[in-house]
């Protein structure tokens, strides 16, 4: 599907945190003055395939037009290293004079879908890669639930993720009028939550969130759950699995201040192995995978991407149809709430975090647990090889049939 197995990941998140501050990840990286370099790094390191950002908010003034320029630089730095992109149109901030409430909101995210794929289309060479909206399930948490993000609403996360997965759907439809062979990322958090030693009485609940609640946002999408929507599995396509440290916790934990949940520990018996939770994932829609975002921070970088390789590693000998890991992010970035607070995350830090798109240096053992992980390029490349060589000869079985008589005969 790509180059590498291996994607990096720039954080692109814009819109309004909990304190109505306006915030924009591809500025406080330093990654809109530093893309050329950023790139080059990536094809130094042999990654030839990334996840970038649209931003809506920059895009479109509400006038019936939309200015791509912000986006120009970008295209222009991938086509100019090969670097294959997947575009997020949507990833939790957005115009302004949208309200994601409104009966409008899915037709007016689809005319942006339209024009976003128009532009894209004459920039692109080879598949187009979208992700429409970016984790409807967590935006819908965070901004419809707890009132994190913009709109900062409160109990009404069930009603924002349903008008993000229809404006998705239309958004999708309104791509494909363009691209018909468009390749849709769909990428949302895969979450699960552990039973309390000391509270059986709560199976249920913890049973319902990990085999239900966690899948609404891709049942929708491919139709399962509200059919009226108009999903499908082609609209679901490419399954994108957002996977971190934080993603499994333990049922009926009280969040912290920040909204959050305490994570299980990393050596907690009940937390599951990323490929056992792929391979759920894959059992319920089938199709194509891809990890779309995982990272740890500070020393547990470096282990945590040698656990994630090893995982992947397993996956694809079990012909899983996993095409790429996504590191996510692959620069260190601002929290989203406190920008004065600096999270290292990345395979790149900055030298000083007032001066991020100044020099930056690599974390030496995530450095080293990517460069042995790199071995996973040439199992994918075996194994896709071996699946090509089969469609063809399933096309052919007398093909097939011919060349078993000769091998017999010899």
């Amino acid at each position: 599907m790509f180059h590498s197995f291996f994607l990096a990941g720039f954080e692109g998140s814009t819109g309004y945190n909990r304190h109505g501050q306006w915030f924009d990840q591809v500025v406080a990286t330093g990654h809109e003055t530093t893309v050329r370099e950023d790139y080059r790094m990536l094809a130094d390191l042999g990654i030839r395939a990334a996840r970038e950002v649209m931003r809506w908010p920059l895009i479109d003034s509400g006038k019936g037009r939309y200015d791509f320029s912000s986006v120009d630089p970008f295209m222009e730095a991938a086509r100019e290293n090969g670097i294959e992109v997947i575009w997020d149109l949507f990833h939790y901030g957005f115009p302004t004079h949208v309200d994601l409430w409104s009966v409008d909101f899915p037709k007016i995210f689809a005319d942006y879908c339209y024009a976003a794929a128009r532009y894209a289309d004459r920039h692109t060479e080879g598949t187009l890669y979208v992700t429409p909206v970016n984790e409807p399930s967590f935006m819908a948490y965070a901004a419809g639930e707890k009132g994190l993000f913009a709109p900062h609403a409160e109990g009404r996360g069930w009603d924002l993720k349903v008008a993000l997965v229809n404006a998705a759907i239309q958004g999708i439809d309104a791509i494909r009028s363009v691209r018909p062979d468009a390749r849709i990322v769909n990428a949302d958090p895969l979450c699960r939550v552990a039973l309390p030693d000391d509270k059986p009485e709560c199976h249920d609940e913890a049973h319902d969130f990990n085999n239900r609640l966690v899948f609404q946002s891709w049942d929708m999408l491919c139709g399962r759950l509200l059919p009226e929507l108009g999903g499908s599995r082609a609209h679901l396509d490419i399954v994108g699995i957002n996977y971190y440290w934080t993603n499994q916790w333990e049922w009926r934990i009280a969040p912290g201040p920040d909204g959050l949940i305490p994570p299980l520990s990393d050596g907690d018996p009940r937390r599951m192995k990323i490929g056992d939770l792929v391979r759920e994932v894959h059992k319920r829609y089938g199709g194509d995978l891809l990890i779309t975002e995982t990272a740890h921070v500070g020393e547990r970088r470096g282990p945590w991407l040698r656990e994630v390789a090893e995982e992947a590693d397993a996956l694809l000998r079990e012909d899983v149809p996993l095409h790429g890991v996504c590191l996510y992010p692959i620069l260190g970035m601002p929290e989203w709430h406190s920008p004065e607070d600096w999270t290292a995350m990345g395979l790149w830090d900055p030298v000083c975090h007032r001066e991020p798109h100044g020099e930056r240096i690599p974390y030496q053992p995530m450095l080293e647990a990517f460069q042995d992980a790199q071995r996973l390029d040439a199992l994918h490349a075996r194994r896709l090889k071996r699946r090509e060589r089969m469609l063809r000869l399933s096309r052919n079985p007398g093909r097939r049939h011919g060349r078993s008589v000769r091998a017999a005969a010899e």
